[in-house]
């Protein structure tokens, strides 16, 4: 067992040591659906790509999976509790070990996508158990819960977020009366600074960090606003009442939609774009050359996704929208107008990420995975396919690393080898 371990360690610990600068994390290093890398296939064959590996017995989940090419590590439920595993060469299960209870309400399987840097992985339980786990072997290096620690009000559907990094920091959303945000210390998980409250509850959505005029800024959504915070300190820097933004008196929506926030904002330029479900309109917001206040720039009602996810690609924005919970049209708009580019049918509603100028997309009810040439003009497939394992909705986003298409559904984990063939 020994020798073992010294050898798997020998694989792991060069990729670990150059992911240093960057953590592997929720929707790609900026956490805005862009994944690295180049020399991937611009087209697939008619079964799809060539898949390399499956696992199953990771338990169920809606989150993504994050790799350094060589060690894969994801979440899942089993039983009543969310468990973190690593996944080796071939789609071996190296390990698991539990992190925290497991949401006991409505759609309960994990969400939480790790967040792995310096050899250790951060992870969030659906019931708000925090915690810090060896990349390599899983031994727990601190846990506790933060739920009950910082007085958290999550939304009905529970805990929903993907741990945020920012320098020696774990940065976590549990809203309530006491706080909004919280940083810990990502070497013992002690309290570094607490938010001021919005006595707001909490919303489904993993915060970023931009870089706006030279100054770093957390921008998230609680289930009413969307804020900036500072990372130094957890100063409220600004907020924006998103809960209210209705701009057409005439729009009828759903009554939960205005606080029912699951999609990470984009940010490029002094901009951020928001967007939610439920008909709810998305909005393009200008921040203030000092980063002290947002105005609105534009809006829209064409682009409201429900839980998918956008990307920006070109001064194009592109995702999914919201017809019903069943139904939902693939959609381009216009970066700095709002301007729909397109809107078009293909099966339904689902997530969607990009890597090399392309654009990757997953349907959410029968598991069609699609290319897409990223075009203003029109909707144009380079490839589709669908996938063999897996039960229940397809609400895991996929992600890309090494030239490896990672895409989970429920308790099966699959990886698709899209590079090039020289």
């Amino acid at each position: 067992m020994k020798k073992t371990l010294f050898l798997l360690a020998a694989l792991w610990l060069p990729a670990l040591t150059a992911g240093a600068q960057e953590p592997l994390q929720w929707r790609g290093p900026a956490r805005d659906g862009h994944y690295p890398g180049t020399g991937l296939l611009k087209t697939w064959p008619d079964n799809g790509p060539a898949l390399a590996w499956s696992c199953t017995g990771i338990g169920k989940g809606y989150s993504t999976a994050v790799s350094d090419g060589i060690t894969t590590w994801v979440t899942g439920m089993k039983d009543t509790l969310d468990y973190l595993s690593a996944i080796g060469p071939g789609g071996k299960l190296l390990w698991q070990v539990p992190v925290g209870p497991s949401w006991n309400g409505t759609f309960p399987d994990t969400r939480c996508t790790p967040t792995v840097k310096d050899g250790s992985v951060y992870v969030i339980s659906g019931r708000g158990t925090i915690g810090a786990f060896s990349a390599m072997d899983g031994t727990k290096q601190w846990s506790f819960d933060a739920a009950e620690r910082f007085g958290a009000e999550p939304g009905e559907w529970g805990v929903c977020e993907s741990l945020l990094l920012s320098g020696d920091k774990v940065i976590y959303t549990p809203a309530g009366k006491k706080t909004t945000l919280v940083a810990l210390d990502r070497k013992t998980g002690e309290t570094v600074w607490q938010s001021p409250s919005l006595s707001d509850t909490g919303a489904y959505v993993s915060p970023r960090l931009i870089t706006h005029n030279g100054k770093e800024v957390i921008v998230t959504l609680t289930a009413t606003y969307l804020l900036g915070v500072d990372p130094a300190d957890g100063r409220i820097l600004w907020k924006f009442d998103y809960a209210s933004f209705q701009p057409e008196e005439s729009l009828k929506v759903w009554p939960g939609a205005p606080k029912t926030n699951t999609v990470t904002p984009l940010y490029q330029d002094g901009n951020l774009y928001i967007t939610g479900g439920y008909d709810h309109p998305g909005v393009n917001l200008r921040l203030s050359g000092d980063g002290s206040s947002v105005e609105v720039a534009w809006s829209d009602t064409a682009l409201d996704c429900h839980h998918g996810g956008v990307v920006l690609l070109d001064g194009c924005i592109y995702g999914s929208n919201w017809l019903d919970n069943s139904r939902g049209n693939w959609c381009c708009i216009d970066w700095k107008t709002g301007k729909m580019n397109y809107q078009h049918k293909w099966f339904t509603k689902g997530s969607v990420i990009t890597a090399d100028n392309m654009v990757y997309i997953f349907e959410e009810k029968n598991g069609n995975v699609g290319l897409v040439r990223p075009d203003p003009n029109g909707f144009t497939l380079a490839g589709t396919f669908r996938l063999p394992e897996g039960k229940g909705p397809c609400w895991a986003h996929p992600s890309i690393y090494n030239g490896i298409l990672y895409i989970r559904r429920g308790d099966a984990l699959m990886a698709y080898d899209i590079r090039e063939k020289k």
